[in-house]
């Protein structure tokens, strides 16, 4: 369908905000910005993210699609090509016009921009960089902002959207290549990492040349040299690997040595020497890759290439994958692309089509649960995948939590001495996360530790019980059995597992009440406003 153009601001704004609710959003900014003069807005590590919807997706941002016109036919998209809906698409001037109004009312903390495919990848990658030019050089908007790297666009423009963005991600989509040609046939595997390759060596060399390691918070280390995935800068034959593919590297093959001091760089270029982009597969040499997609040095010397890292979204119940195949491409996505945050959309169908599944229960929110908890379990617990699940058990517990199934596994490691246990030992008992296990490592110095104690430091007592002692001694009315643990924990969680699956997933809170922008605020409103009757 051709794009409207003679629909009002207000009536983009309906259509785009519906067409983007599928895409998830981040949960929290990961990046520290203070306001400064002349500028509007600021960000903070605490997180922009301060609301959620039904299904668990934030709503505090501003989250539009800069069109919903699109040139793929994914079946499982609701703005696919072939689909009977209304076209539109903004203005790079209305975003921001869009964006600062919403900000100074307060309903949102920064902006969310991911987009369709108007004409081509590059001419939308282009609206996107523009939009962002402005935002914060005309309109000195200095908030969060998370943008999509559109595949297939180029990298040129990919790495200056990088300079002006706070968080990018690329949308794997589906798990598999297989999937992605089954039901999104325009789409590749190898033009979805090509950017994500060069946003993680991007975000490397930015560390790297501003002397900071934005994983661990603080300067380079030896110990942790190779934290991104890889960084061309610290290992370059990591840089090479093949993007058609999501195997995982051996940790073997990675620097742990001293970072190399950068080369001067090439006075016909301006490039760094021994900088890559790594937006091409591996079989290319290292000397090949110097054209316009190295990274010049010069610019990551100024500013923070994506200081708040970058993330992706898979579909999880579209495409047959079971969860270990989900959780090992994570895996994979978390070690070799130095992604922050893998996030997972339960497929709802908005299409019908004979290559989609059938879900007579409605969306999978439990799996997408389930996922989200062995996710935070790879990324805060040091477990591995194949330790959650294997393919003799390929699919998590519908009962139990990934933490507590592991755990009901291996009784053979249980009970845990809290006075005695490692700080890795504490976090793998059900119940204990990472803060409370750090306040115990802390507090034991001080002398023995109780369950009354630990209650106080956050254990969740209900779950830890089965798992710990206290000075030799079980929890009372507690006992290091697989089918009585069970059959208490799964009580409580058969309740929460009804509560995920009986929310309402489909609709999206609006944040968009207030669509008369341009009428002043009355003394009636400052009124009731100071009443607190609003």
């Amino acid at each position: 369908m051709l794009i409207q153009e003679n629909l009002t601001i207000q009536e983009k704004l309906k259509i785009l905000t519906d067409a983007a609710k599928y895409d998830v959003a981040c949960t929290s900014s990961g990046v520290k910005r203070r306001g400064k003069a002349g500028s509007i807005g600021n960000t903070s590590e605490a997180g922009i993210c301060h609301s959620f919807a039904a299904d668990g997706r934030c709503i505090s941002l501003l989250k539009i699609l800069f069109t919903n016109q699109c040139i793929y036919d994914c079946k499982y998209c609701v703005n696919r090509c072939t689909n009977d809906v209304v076209r539109t698409a903004f203005t790079p001037d209305e975003v921001c016009k869009l964006t600062i109004e919403f900000y100074r009312r307060n309903y949102i903390e920064g902006l969310f921009l991911s987009s369709g495919i108007l004409y081509n990848a590059t001419y939308t990658m282009e609206q996107i960089y523009e939009t962002m030019y402005k935002l914060r050089n005309q309109w000195n908007f200095n908030g969060y902002i998370h943008v999509k790297a559109i595949p297939g666009a180029d990298p040129e423009l990919v790495e200056r959207v990088g300079f002006l963005a706070d968080r990018m991600s690329v949308n794997l989509e589906l798990p598999t290549a297989e999937g992605l040609k089954n039901l999104a046939p325009g789409k590749t595997r190898d033009k979805i990492l090509s950017p994500m390759r060069q946003i993680q060596q991007g975000i490397s060399v930015s560390s790297h040349l501003l002397g900071y390691d934005r994983e661990y918070k603080k300067p380079y280390s030896t110990k942790h040299a190779g934290f991104a995935g890889g960084a061309a800068l610290i290992d370059p034959k990591l840089a090479q690997a093949p993007l058609g593919v999501l195997e995982e590297r051996d940790d073997s093959d990675r620097s742990v040595g001293r970072v190399p001091d950068l080369q001067p760089s090439d006075p016909s270029t301006g490039i760094a020497a021994g900088t890559i982009a790594g937006t091409t597969a591996g079989a290319a040499s290292w000397d090949a890759h110097k054209s316009h997609l190295v990274l010049p040095a010069s610019r990551y010397k100024k500013s923070a290439f994506v200081p708040a890292g970058q993330s992706t979204q898979m579909i999880v119940g579209a495409t047959p994958e079971n969860d270990y195949q989900m959780m090992s491409v994570t895996q994979a996505l978390y070690r070799n692309f130095g992604l922050k945050r893998v996030f997972y959309s339960a497929y709802i169908p908005v299409n019908e089509d004979s290559s989609l599944p059938s879900l007579p229960g409605g969306p999978p929110l439990l799996r997408e649960h389930r996922l989200y908890q062995a996710d935070w379990l790879l990324r805060f617990y040091g477990f591995k995948a194949e330790e959650l699940l294997s393919e003799d058990k390929p699919n998590f517990n519908v009962f139990l939590d990934p933490k507590c199934d592991w755990a009901l596994r291996h009784l053979e490691g249980f009970p845990v001495e809290v006075n005695r246990a490692s700080y890795d030992e504490l976090l793998r008992v059900p119940g204990m996360g990472v803060k409370s296990a750090v306040r115990i490592v802390s507090a034991r110095s001080a002398g023995k530790l109780g369950f009354e104690d630990l209650k106080k430091l956050g254990v969740v007592l209900k779950r830890a019980r089965y798992f710990i002692t206290c000075s030799g001694r079980m929890m009372e009315g507690a006992r290091l059995d697989q089918d009585y643990i069970t059959n208490c924990l799964i009580g409580d969680e058969r309740r929460a597992a009804w509560d995920i699956e009986h929310k309402d997933c489909f609709r999206q809170l609006s944040l968009f009440d207030d669509m008369h922008m341009e009428m002043p605020v009355t003394d009636e409103d400052q009124y009731t406003a100071v009443l607190g009757n609003l």
